[in-house]
């Protein structure tokens, strides 16, 4: 499979994971532990309106990364964002993550595929060019 390939691959994975938490996990609110999360770190009383606001910029983090605009820009958000969700989510409440502290890694390798998808993979297909 040549590099252009995977990349693309790549990217769609990435904005599939980042549409699967924002709209189905949290706006259409299939996975209530999200909310949860956001009640024990930011109170019980906007907890679903900013439940679905974290969402719908989920859901507009897959855009802008579909859109192959300011794509460095993108992965930096994205790794920036997905590290410090996950850091006070490891303090603050991991009784309620999927697999508790175990959770850091599983973002770590997030982070670590964004990474290579942009600054290696992608740097190698400019060169291409």
């Amino acid at each position: 499979m040549n590099p252009r390939s995977i990349h693309k691959i790549l990217t769609y994975l990435l904005a599939t994971v980042w549409l699967i938490n924002g709209l189905y996990c949290k706006v259409l609110h299939f996975v209530p532990r999200h909310q949860q999360i956001v009640a024990r770190i930011l109170g019980d009383e906007y907890a679903r309106p900013l439940t679905i606001l974290i969402g719908i910029s989920e859901i507009g983090m897959v855009v802008w990364l579909l859109s192959g605009r300011q794509t460095r820009l993108c992965a930096w958000a994205q790794m920036i964002i997905v590290s410090a969700m996950n850091i006070v989510e490891f303090y603050l409440v991991p009784d309620l993550l999927l697999w508790g502290r175990v959770n850091a890694l599983f973002a770590l390798l997030f982070v670590a595929l964004v990474y290579y998808t942009e600054f290696i993979l992608n740097k190698k297909l400019i060169k291409q060019l």
